[in-house]
């Protein structure tokens, strides 16, 4: 009887325990107040309205059109909108920011940072910040009375609004905006810097992180934390470590932190504010492909960095990426997941990588969970003072979600033979088989590419079931090499310095022929679009991808032009070179073609499908649980072919039985079955949607919205958001 009465007793503590535990994610997950959805960035939601019985019956409630998108392809809406008491923040095409009724998509104001260029008289910029940089998102914050606040960059602004009035806090900062060029602890002021995506807030401190270009002009990418009421930076935490601090001798060269730069945080970050720790991934340092300006490991480079998130100091950190030479930064914020290993539960952290990998670590100490393995790895690099990290860490568990080699066997056979037989005889000209073979001049294969594998939409975790569904792009890219000629001559024309300095700072971008690749424009024909003025001030400001170029000195910037603008007039000017001090740390003697994909003749990629992937992974058990393919070619569909796409944006995972994701070119929003994989819906969207969804509720009723901006891989660009929901019940 009393073993009975004990039985009982424990199934009755499980129960109570297991309730307890499910009615705290429900009440945990069932707002998106944050940039992907809570702190934790698990991308999910606790609502059961919309569930896989009735999801087939989603349709629009609202849409919204933000009235700014450029024609063609040229702008994009990155966003993940948030929801606040019923009011729903995000950003258009251009950075305006506006705030919408959730429930209807009715406007409640907009803000434009024009604005800022007439309050700040100082600005270099005379063209709209919107100009400038593309936004996944905002933060909010409040003192639970009547101080709201959103926040968020347009250009190198950081800016503070009133939430309720869209107006700006001007006691915020210098007249409610801050320099993100100040306080770094160098003069970066003739550099790029913006931020991308949102910063985090803990109590009353917001923490950022930036994008900065990734030359070798690049500032650096250190991490900074401002009070949310004046403004005043708090704290920093230097990526690129100065004398006296951890990682400093990971660099050979001792004065190489006052001029490098980057190793920055571009793709958001996690917080466990219970226990006050933020979780920061990194990226590399600059110049991404060459590392002789920078041997040695390059802390903190490719890291993920826990932070104090109070101070700024560091607890723990873990290097993904040893000197890196591919562009391997971390790509997206860490999930901090509780998962099961030999019956007991852990706190962990749960890093994607662009590579493929999935790396698990004890969220307290940063030991990782299952054994990280460093591997030997090809270290032979024809480029002079290069000296590639001799072994590279591999996780053990989970396996890699995306495919990681491209070999012949590997090749698209769905394309003709004459075809086949080209992107074979290429590939036999290629480095390739090994992830880390050193980048080169005959080419080095990029797989999965720059853009992925795991990106910046970032998985979707369910902690309910301890599964991890993860969107990834199987793309391979090839990565060239060329020398740098800095001969610079004493009796130059502005054509053959504006040739010169395209060949030393644009190149790695737009091509040798001025082709561009990848998400970088075509310069053909662009002086149809811009004249001088417009041009100068292109490069004075930057423009999405392309960073500021304030190092070039005015008679540079006329060179160049004349080149790229083919300024007949002015090409054969005699080129008087500015006196400037040189600076070896920016006399690079390597850059790169371009970001170049290694595709067919008909535009395809080179590898076999599929070419876009969704994947749920058990990271309880290591299983796949199941995958699918995402994504479709049109043209290839009605022959029958489920190909796959690149795609960016993440998924949302629902206690409803759902994934929903976008991301794809083809201009889908798509739910799956989460325990099954199986499609139960997809809808057409204005432009595709290059974004993660949003789920809220309001009243009771559930909605998912997506941002419609299209304008990457050459598809069309949008301006739209578009919110779904079921009929109402007659």
């Amino acid at each position: 009887m009393k073993m009975q009465f004990r039985h009982l007793t424990a199934l009755f503590i499980i129960f109570a325990v297991s309730f307890s535990c499910e009615r705290s994610i429900k009440q945990s997950y069932k707002n998106w107040s944050v940039y992907g959805g809570t702190k934790d960035a698990m991308h999910y939601s606790s609502l059961i309205e919309v569930d896989t019985s009735n999801v087939g019956e989603l349709q629009v409630a609202w849409e919204y059109h933000t009235g700014d998108a450029d024609t063609g392809s040229s702008t994009q809406i990155q966003c993940n909108p948030i929801i606040v008491n019923g009011v729903l923040y995000a950003l258009s095409p251009k950075m305006k920011l506006f705030a919408l009724d959730a429930a209807t998509g009715k406007e409640n104001w907009v803000f434009n940072p024009e604005v800022l260029n007439r309050i700040d008289t100082n600005a270099p910029a005379k063209l709209p910040l919107t100009f400038l940089n593309t936004g996944r998102g905002v933060s909010y914050w409040t003192d639970g009375k009547d101080d709201k606040r959103v926040f968020y960059t347009a250009g190198y602004y950081l800016i503070c609004l009133n939430a309720n009035t869209g107006k700006i806090i001007t006691t915020f900062g210098e007249n409610g905006h801050i320099d993100l060029h100040d306080g770094l602890g160098r003069h970066v002021k003739d550099r790029f810097i913006t931020s991308n995506t949102p910063g985090v807030i803990y109590k009353d401190l917001l923490i950022m992180g930036s994008r900065v270009a990734e030359d070798a002009t690049a500032a650096p990418g250190h991490i900074r934390a401002y009070n949310v009421i004046t403004g005043k930076q708090q704290w920093i935490f230097h990526t690129i470590p100065q004398p006296g601090e951890l990682g400093y001798d990971t660099y050979e060269d001792k004065n190489a932190w006052q001029h490098l730069g980057s190793a920055n945080n571009w793709a958001g970050m996690s917080l466990d504010e219970k226990r006050g720790i933020v979780f920061v991934p990194s990226g590399s340092v600059a110049f991404d492909f060459y590392g002789g300006k920078r041997l040695g490991n390059n802390l903190f480079a490719d890291c993920v960095v826990a932070l104090d998130a109070a101070t700024g100091k560091r607890i723990w950190h873990f290097q993904t990426v040893h000197h890196d030479l591919w562009d391997r930064d971390l790509p997206t914020a860490p999930i901090l997941a509780t998962i099961t290993k030999d019956e007991k539960k852990i706190d962990a952290v749960v890093q994607i990588t662009k590579s493929g990998f999935i790396f698990l670590f004890d969220r307290e100490t940063g030991k990782p969970i299952y054994p990280v393995e460093e591997k030997q790895v090809p270290t032979q690099s024809e480029l002079q003072g290069e000296k590639p990290s001799p072994t590279q860490p591999f996780p053990t568990f989970p396996k890699p979600f995306a495919r990681q080699v491209l070999n012949e066997g590997d090749l698209n056979n769905l394309v003709s033979d004459s075809s086949y037989q080209d992107i074979k005889k290429r590939l036999a000209s290629y480095k390739t088989g090994n992830i880390f073979n050193p980048p080169s001049k005959e080419g080095t294969i990029i797989f999965p590419g720059f853009d992925g594998g795991g990106e910046w939409g970032g998985p979707a975790y369910d902690p309910s079931t301890g599964i991890i569904y993860v969107n990834a792009t199987e793309m391979p890219w090839i990565l060239t090499m060329i020398d740098v000629k800095n001969d610079e001559k004493t009796n130059e024309t502005y054509l053959q310095a504006g040739k010169r300095l395209y060949m030393k700072t644009c190149v790695a971008c737009h091509g040798p022929e001025r082709k561009g690749a990848g998400s970088y424009p075509s310069l053909i024909n662009v002086n149809k679009k811009y004249k001088e003025l417009a041009f100068d001030q292109l490069l004075a400001n930057g423009r999405k991808m392309m960073p500021a170029f304030n190092t070039f000195s005015a008679e540079e910037k006329s060179a160049i032009a004349s080149f790229i603008l083919d300024i007949k007039h002015n090409q054969s000017k005699k080129f008087i070179a500015p006196l400037k001090t040189k600076d070896p740390y920016l006399d690079l003697p390597y850059t790169s073609t371009g970001y170049n994909k290694f595709l067919t003749k008909e535009g395809y990629p080179a590898v076999k499908p599929p070419w876009g992937t969704l994947t749920a992974i058990n990271l309880n058990t290591a299983e796949v649980v199941w995958k699918d393919t995402l994504g479709d070619y049109p043209e290839l569909k009605a022959k029958g072919i489920h190909s796959g796409t690149e795609n960016y944006g993440g998924p949302v995972v629902t206690a409803g039985g759902l994934i929903f994701i976008a991301a794809t070119s083809d201009s889908k929003i798509r739910a799956f079955n989460k325990r099954t994989g199986q499609l139960l819906w997809e809808a057409e969207l204005p432009a595709s949607g290059f974004a993660t969804p949003a789920v809220y509720n309001i009243d009771g009723k559930e909605y998912l919205v997506i941002a419609c901006g299209g304008g990457k891989l050459k598809t069309k660009s949008g301006d739209a958001y578009v919110a779904f929901a079921l009929p109402a019940k007659k």
